[in-house]
């Protein structure tokens, strides 16, 4: 069930999602261009390019994605590809598997984090 609103926009490095803070989505949700989530989902997420929480987006699920960079607040696994970051704003409750992480102060993580070479 979706409720608000998501668009689809053009960026200098081409389309991307975002969904708008008052939106909820209660299942998974799949996307092959960068996502920017200013709303809630109850479900787990997966992208090919990057993901943004901003400081009012929260996610209670899983994230797989290349990169991504937290302001929100965070309730599952986060795994990502290449680079994840905390904002002094974000809130993680989970594990994080990551190649590099850069945490802000302020940024508040409780769980494990595990990090790897790059094809590992």
């Amino acid at each position: 069930m979706i409720m608000g609103k998501q668009k689809e926009e053009q960026t200098g490095s081409g389309l991307h999602n975002a969904m708008a803070a008052g939106s909820f989505v209660k299942g998974n949700i799949t996307s092959e261009s960068d996502f920017r989530l200013d709303g809630r989902v109850e479900g787990d997420i997966t992208c090919s390019g990057k993901i943004v929480v901003g400081q009012k987006g929260s996610i209670t699920g899983n994230i797989r994605c290349q990169n991504a960079e937290i302001h929100g607040e965070i309730m599952g696994t986060i795994q990502t590809d290449n680079h994840l970051t905390l904002k002094a704003t974000a809130r993680i409750t989970g594990d994080i598997r990551t190649q590099t992480l850069e945490v802000e102060a302020g940024a508040q993580f409780d769980g494990n984090c595990r990090m790897r070479e790059e094809g590992i």
